[in-house]
């Protein structure tokens, strides 16, 4: 029996191959919070009957439904691969790095047609009986990450799903050797692309991928489920920067509107060779919005930097990611 609190909870995944059709959990992850549940859309008939006061329940119906919510988690160095492919769109295989245990992924900004995935999470009752709840069909609306100091790198995924399964069984969690990157392995680097460099004073920053989807293809002949949901806009790419201000390299940024390519990278113990474990976010064009310094009193001045990702013409927006993972399933 498990504990019968979050402490017993799990949470696995699966790439599906068809939208919506459930795939056995092969990898588990650690998580911090989720959010997904069940929604549901009904309809009451309003018919009038004589001397009727309360509608009748036989005359309440289920019309669509689906599921969604969040899941947040910590940036890890292994089995991230299902999840950053799911939001970036590219179907990626790790590439090997000089005969070592070292694989690549390079995961880059394509349209997520055909990537989903299945999330079965265990929750317990008290008694330490754990229910399942599977959730099929799951596309990666947004994601967000962050890490300021003395932190963790974390990970808030909005989820949209299909369905909630509730008859698989329940797959038995394992877990890989895996750590968690952080703020003391953290850079953020500008300047020109592929000849970035480090900017000093930063104390946080965020990054979060907005995919615009129709997430409401209800059609009939579908028993109320939807329809794999598709891009109905451009990708959304925003962030922002804290930093004391020790430099003006993006407060002139902000002056001119000028264009400047950003790495914000995490580079964990060695794997083999010169090959670390790593977390990296690549936008070769970005330009700051606003919030230029301010004096607000004695303190340091620590201005926060607000920026949205563009395309440079040329080069494409990707997360690479190092780890020991041959494989993303």
């Amino acid at each position: 029996m498990a504990i019968g609190s979050g402490l017993g909870s799990q949470l696995g995944l699966a790439v599906e191959s068809v939208y919506g059709t459930y795939v056995a959990p092969t990898k588990f992850t650690e998580f911090t919070k989720s959010g997904i549940v069940l929604r549901k859309t009904t309809a009451q008939s309003a018919g009038i009957a004589a001397n009727r006061l309360l509608a009748l329940s036989s005359r309440r119906v289920l019309t669509t439904q689906d599921a969604g919510g969040s899941v947040d988690l910590e940036v890890v160095s292994k089995g991230m691969g299902p999840l950053l492919q799911t939001l970036m769109g590219t179907s990626v295989t790790p590439v090997q790095q000089a005969a070592t245990a070292a694989y690549l992924q390079t995961h880059t900004l394509a349209d997520t047609a055909g990537k989903s995935l299945t999330l079965q999470m265990g929750v317990p009752l008290t008694t330490g009986t754990v229910t399942d709840k599977t959730y099929v069909g799951c596309k990666i609306i947004s994601a967000e990450f962050s890490c300021e100091q003395s932190g963790m790198l974390t990970a808030s995924f909005e989820i949209d799903a299909k369905n909630c399964d509730e008859t698989q069984t329940l797959a038995a969690a394992s877990y890989s050797n895996m750590a968690p990157f952080h703020f003391g392995q953290m850079a953020l680097k500008t300047g020109s692309f592929g000849t970035e460099t480090s900017l000093d004073g930063v104390r946080k920053v965020s990054i979060k991928i907005e995919r615009a989807m129709a997430v409401d293809r209800y059609y009939a002949g579908a028993a109320g489920l939807k329809a794999e949901p598709i891009s109905n806009d451009l990708v959304k790419i925003t962030g922002s920067v804290e930093m004391d201000y020790v430099n003006t390299t993006l407060d002139d940024l902000h002056t001119s509107d000028a264009a400047t390519s950003l790495v914000w990278e995490f580079l964990g113990p060695t794997i083999a060779l010169t090959h670390k474990e790593t977390f990296r976010i690549k936008l070769p064009a970005i330009k700051v919005d606003d919030a230029p310094p301010a004096v607000e009193g004695f303190d340091v001045i620590r201005p926060t930097y607000n920026f949205s990702a563009l395309y440079d013409g040329t080069n494409a927006v990707a997360i690479e990611y190092m780890s020991t993972d041959v494989t993303l399933s």
